[in-house]
């Protein structure tokens, strides 16, 4: 994330103009960047390709300095997993070197890892280039690593494994992989995974299909499964019902816009350094308070002090209203 102004601490992903795989030029358009006090567009410094973007549209708070996309070419740091390990969907399969950071390179399927094409500490692999080679099925894991020896046999050995993938999909359900945060929401809502449509690369069920298909009304929270019929529940445990219900929609989390923001950290910084100056002076209150006592036992009326100091105030500037002025000579 850059630093769009001096003061830019921190700034929120509007939208990305390029997608991944994109060529881009000196000057592009990348994505724009909405900071305390704009929108402004970021532009590339130099031309290449979008391999990986790294903070999707819509984040927020993102800090300056934090990596958001990769670009052109990459090192090999280190594999962080062997050939013939079995791989889960968020497994963290190598460290990737770029030109402004090292970052972890997740991987979004189920599988082994076959074959390591690009070994410890590869310099300037190229977007796009292969890396590594995956199947589903740990015994094709020694045909793999038998057949590729060259680069021609390379282009061989990734159709075979495409191959394979799409015979275990037809023979699995429609849903070949899902993603962690998928899982936990497939979980609470006690939805059917089958029955769910996968939009991921190659069929990973994503977070966002559940968060659709919950929308649609395909489950409902495991919670309140276990709530009692409001007709059938005893008078106790309908109270516990309605009071769960009431407190789950007691108040709705609405994010600060950017000059909320700024006006809160601005009310906070003049609080914070700038000097203040308290007076004070002593008040006989015995009439006042005699006054809210009175009130009190004969009418039943509550008030504070801070009533009644407001109510005489407001009947002083009514009698004397040139009290409620400022002259401005003085300013």
């Amino acid at each position: 994330m850059p630093a769009m102004s001096p003061t830019m601490s921190q700034g929120n992903i509007a939208r990305w103009r390029k997608k991944e795989g994109d060529r881009i030029e000196v000057g592009d358009v990348l994505c724009e960047i909405e900071t305390d006090k704009a929108t402004l567009e970021l532009e590339s410094l130099e031309e290449g390709f979008l391999a990986k973007i790294l903070v999707p549209d819509g984040s927020k708070d993102v800090p300056v300095g934090q990596p958001i996309a990769i670009t052109n070419q990459g090192n090999i740091a280190k594999w962080l997993k062997k050939e013939g390990d079995k791989i889960n969907v968020g497994d963290v399969i190598c460290e990737i070197e770029t030109d402004k950071a090292t970052l972890e390179f997740e991987c979004l399927e189920e599988g082994y890892l076959a074959k390591i094409l690009a070994p410890e500490g590869s310099k300037d692999v190229a977007v796009g280039q292969p890396i590594a080679i995956t199947v589903e099925d740990p015994a094709d894991i020694e045909t793999v690593k038998n057949s590729v020896s060259s680069g021609s046999e390379i282009k061989e050995a990734k159709p075979m494994h495409c191959d394979d993938g799409n015979e275990a999909k037809a023979q699995k359900t429609s849903v070949a992989r899902i993603s962690p945060s998928a899982k936990l929401l497939i979980t609470e809502y006690g939805l059917d995974s089958s029955s769910l449509k996968a939009s991921g690369s190659h069929g990973t069920l994503l977070k966002g299909d559940v968060l659709a298909a919950i929308k649609s009304g395909k489950g409902s929270s495991s919670k309140e499964k276990t709530l009692p019929s409001p007709q059938k529940a005893s008078p106790a445990v309908s109270t516990d019902s309605r009071s769960h219900i009431k407190q789950s929609d007691s108040f709705e989390d609405l994010p600060n816009s950017q000059i909320r923001k700024v006006i809160a950290r601005r009310l906070l910084e003049s609080k914070q350094n700038t000097p203040h100056l308290y007076l004070s002076s002593d008040v006989i209150l015995d009439p006042l308070l005699s006054l809210r006592k009175e009130l009190k036992e004969k009418h039943d009326v509550k008030v504070s002090v801070n009533d009644i100091v407001i109510k005489a105030v407001a009947v002083a500037l009514r009698n004397v209203p040139e009290a409620n002025g400022k002259d401005i000579s003085v300013i």
